[in-house]
């Protein structure tokens, strides 16, 4: 029983503590689609991978959202175009190269200026790396959920069965398919099912940017509540897993390994996927883990955390599929191991 008060009480805090900054992205990500003129912000990324790939992880800092508010704006980042490397530096930085997160830092490891420095250094070159890599998938079909690939913008070119589909009007293609096996979320009401794809085809169709600001902002307040119902759903689940792990790991397991090099970051890299506390609060929970546990497994903490988590996991999934996951995740650890064990073997 007080097990299950300790996760309850876990999972109310984790989902407490990440509402709000997964509310504050999905309100920029809808003011992204109603307010910003996707052309003129396409024009205005590089079109260099590399380059693009620092300024998505750069973007973070103008943008404070954490690992949950992230994903609904990378999102909506690439269903208006944006490169990928772009979308993958920012997915991955944002959370942070921002100055709310910065600020937490300095506040945590005031006494350890390093600290602060190596994160944001840390992060800003892993997330960028990522991002280049990714780059190099010009088709984005097999990595991104076919509900989000039906809108970007850069689409690979067409294949013959695309080519004989494209002869059909949109109106025929949908025809073609019964209603109960189409792809995509419905609503059920006044009569008639209604595809919640459909309805955003039609408000791009509008051109929303040119709407009066009433309606802007009425739209604005309808698509804040469609990605709220469908990534919050996903955050209480991720959330709920994250707290039953937390209550089941034995905490002093963790802590014996604290002391080498390998084994200590091993083991806060663990821990950050497993506890998925929000990245403006992260420090203070690796302070606590300071006496024991060595520089570069704080920073390892400190710097995969904020890119991987358990609740982000299923937020992610809103936007790739598995198996991208996994490459971003093992690419995030790899690069989070190999450049900690280099501070480590530094200081030792």
């Amino acid at each position: 029983m007080n097990k299950l008060n300790n996760g309850f009480t876990i999972f109310l805090s984790l989902l407490v503590e990440a509402m709000p900054f997964l509310l504050l992205g999905v309100l920029f990500s809808s003011l992204l689609l109603f307010f910003v003129d996707e052309r003129k912000l396409v024009e205005k990324m590089p079109k260099n991978p590399l380059l693009g790939a620092l300024v998505g992880s750069m973007v973070g800092f103008l943008f404070p959202v954490c690992e949950c508010g992230n994903v609904p704006v990378a999102r909506r980042l690439l269903m208006q175009g944006v490169p990928t490397s772009v979308a993958i530096g920012f997915l991955l930085a944002a959370p942070t190269i921002n100055p709310i997160v910065i600020w937490a830092t300095w506040t945590a490891f005031r006494d350890q200026p390093e600290i602060v420095v190596l994160r944001v250094v840390f992060s800003l070159s892993i997330a960028t790396i990522i991002g280049f890599v990714f780059s190099f998938q010009k088709d984005l079909t097999p990595i991104v959920q076919p509900a989000l690939a039906r809108y970007l913008k850069f689409n690979p070119p067409p294949t013959a069965q695309t080519k004989r589909r494209a002869k059909l009007s949109p109106a025929q293609q949908q025809a073609s398919v019964p209603t109960l096996l189409q792809s995509g979320t419905f609503l059920l009401g006044a009569g008639q099912t209604t595809r919640l794809e459909t309805a955003a085809e039609a408000t791009s169709a509008n051109s929303p940017q040119s709407k009066p600001l009433g309606a802007k902002l009425r739209l604005v307040l309808e698509n804040t509540v469609q990605e709220l119902r469908e990534l919050g759903a996903v955050l209480v689940i991720g959330s709920a897993i994250a707290a039953a792990i937390q209550v089941l790991a034995p905490r002093e397991l963790i802590l014996s390994l604290g002391s080498g090099p390998i084994s200590s970051i091993t083991a806060m890299l663990v821990l950050a996927a497993v506890v998925s506390i929000c990245s403006t609060v992260d420090s203070f929970f690796a302070l606590s883990f300071a006496s024991v546990f060595t520089s570069g497994s704080l920073l390892a903490f400190l710097v995969f955390g904020p890119m991987v988590d358990l609740k982000g996991v299923g937020l992610m999934l809103t936007i790739f599929q598995p198996r991208a996951i996994f490459y971003l995740f093992g690419l995030a650890a790899l690069l989070t191991f190999l450049f900690t064990l280099i501070l480590n073997l530094h200081f030792i």
